[in-house]
Formats: C-alpha cells, sequence, structure tokens
C-alpha cells in the first residue's frame, strides 16, 4: 500500500494508524467501481472520499475524517478517490451522483444515489452513525 504510506505517515505508523481507526480505505481506481458502489449502496451507504494529495486542507481534513471512525464504524465502505491521478473518475462521480465537484469532499451513496454530501472542514463534522 506503498500510495496509502505516502499519504497518511510512513509504513509502520500508517498501519497503526489505520487499524487503530477503524477505517479500511477502498482505492477508486477505475470508473468501472462506480457500479459496483451502486450495487453495493443497496445494502449499506457507502462513503466516497475526495483528495487532493498538494492541497494542504484536504492532508489535514483526511487524518481528522479517520478520526470520526470507531469500531463501530469498521464496516462501513470507504473509498478514497486521488484526484490528481485519477480526475477522470472525479468527473464521472460529479455527474453520476449529481454532486458539484469539490476537494477534499465526502459522499453518501445509499440506494443508488448520492444521499448526502460535504466538503473541506465540514467533513469533520460528519455523523457516521446516520449511515449505519
Amino acid at each position: 500500500m506503498g500510495i496509502f504510506n505516502t499519504i497518511f505517515g510512513n509504513s509502520k505508523e500508517g498501519s497503526e494508524k489505520e487499524t487503530k481507526n477503524n477505517i479500511q480505505w477502498i482505492p477508486l481506481t477505475s470508473s468501472s467501481q462506480l457500479e459496483e458502489i451502486k450495487q453495493f449502496s443497496i445494502k449499506a451507504s457507502v462513503f466516497l472520499f475526495k483528495h487532493s494529495t498538494r492541497c494542504g486542507i484536504s492532508k489535514v481534513v483526511i487524518k481528522q475524517f479517520e478520526n470520526l471512525f470507531k469500531e463501530e464504524h469498521q464496516n462501513l465502505k470507504v473509498y478514497y478517490l486521488d484526484l490528481l491521478n485519477y480526475r477522470d473518475i472525479s468527473n464521472e462521480i460529479a455527474e453520476t451522483f449529481e454532486v458539484t465537484h469539490q476537494s477534499p469532499q465526502v459522499i453518501v451513496v445509499k440506494n443508488g444515489f448520492s444521499v448526502f454530501n460535504t466538503s473541506h472542514n465540514d467533513i469533520t463534522l460528519i455523523d457516521l452513525a446516520r449511515f449505519v
């Protein structure tokens, strides 16, 4: 998970942080995954986290977002989109789920539709319990 180590810290530190925060990032690297997300969202809420690795605000917000995850949230599906490498997928997300592109941004998909989205520091105020 080299990319995640770069984003979240060195390999030893990053592994501890991922486990400690009860978040299992799923890399979003293909537009075909959007259909999978829609299908899974019929059973449970799915989170999409759009992140810019060059943005200071995004770096701070992703750490704070991780800290929201407690043990009871460990089964939530959370997809991670690297905007710099996959901007075309971000554009497709905006079109598919009818949301305006922002960065950083969290979009919650339920029953194939965006039911919630927020960006920047408002991400740190999400009440995850309402999506469990």
